[in-house]
């Protein structure tokens, strides 16, 4: 790897969470934990190695690991579950009609395992909740879905990435960020985020320039520029805001960011080899 790509790797370490239990791969338990297990013994510094898992699932979970893993909770059900025995990283849940994320942090306050961060996944169209500073929940926004109409605009996705920005409000995506570069889904009738442009979208934000002129780039080449010109200082504020994206995919990022010679290209992980090629829409 040349000088550039060394200095933009921190944009993209422990960038993808493992969502392979969502739809639409919907890998069956046993075939997500081995592959996950394959991820861990690859060691690719693109994942978090942070397996994503409903709430409503722990039971199926506990039965069938057998290995330790770092366990991010989709809180998918009314009551937060029995954790004994699962050590929990995140705890991400939605936000009711009425709710804020500052009301959703009180609700869930004392009720969350400890040392766990808690985001809360808010509508793009909903900035007025929106709280202004990072001592509160992170948020989550998702980039994407099953029909057009769930994928947000560049306008809408770049305003809270501002946000998070201006005011230091850490925070996590997910849904439709399985390629690096924005392009046009034939299938749906839109144009798909790229991750990669929601990086360097986020290094625009940090530096108080526009983010959504970035959501909107197709232009390979002028991504990869701008990536290898990001300074190591606005990398590290990017991340800190960008904390990491669930994918049902884990090869395609890492295959991608190789292709485009921003990473090392690294040989699969073992029994990853034919994996299909999916979307992400749900963690």
């Amino acid at each position: 790897m040349n000088d550039a790509g060394t200095t933009t790797a921190p944009l993209f370490r422990e960038l993808v969470d493992d969502a392979g239990l969502f739809p639409p791969t919907g890998l069956p338990m046993a075939e997500a934990l081995e592959r996950h297990r394959n991820d861990l013994a690859g060691n690719d510094p693109v994942l978090t190695h942070r397996f994503l898992c409903p709430a409503g699932r722990l039971a199926e979970l506990r039965d069938h690991l057998t290995f330790p893993i770092r366990l991010g909770l989709i809180l998918d059900t009314p009551d937060v579950p029995s954790l004994d025995g699962v050590a929990v990283e995140l705890v991400e849940v939605r936000q009711a009609p009425g709710e804020t994320p500052r009301s959703v942090s009180e609700r869930l306050a004392g009720r969350l395992p400890g040392g766990a961060r808690l985001f809360v996944e808010v509508s793009p169209d909903d900035r007025a909740s929106l709280p202004r500073d990072g001592t509160g929940p992170g948020l989550k926004f998702r980039c994407g879905g099953l029909t057009a109409g769930a994928f947000p605009g560049a306008s809408d996705l770049g305003a809270l990435v501002a946000h998070c920005a201006k005011y230091g409000v850490p925070f996590k995506a997910t849904a439709g960020l399985h390629n690096a570069v924005r392009h046009f889904d034939p299938v749906l009738g839109v144009d798909r985020h790229g991750f990669l442009n929601l990086v360097l979208a986020v290094c625009a934000a940090v530096e108080e320039r526009d983010p959504v002129p970035v959501l909107k780039l197709t232009d390979v080449g002028e991504l990869v520029r701008l990536a290898q010109a990001v300074p190591g200082d606005t990398a590290t504020r990017a991340r800190e805001l960008l904390v990491s994206y669930g994918s049902c995919d884990t090869r395609t990022p890492i295959e991608d960011l190789a292709a485009l010679c921003l990473i090392d290209r690294r040989p699969p992980a073992p029994g990853t080899e034919g994996e299909e090629d999916t979307e992400e829409e749900s963690a």
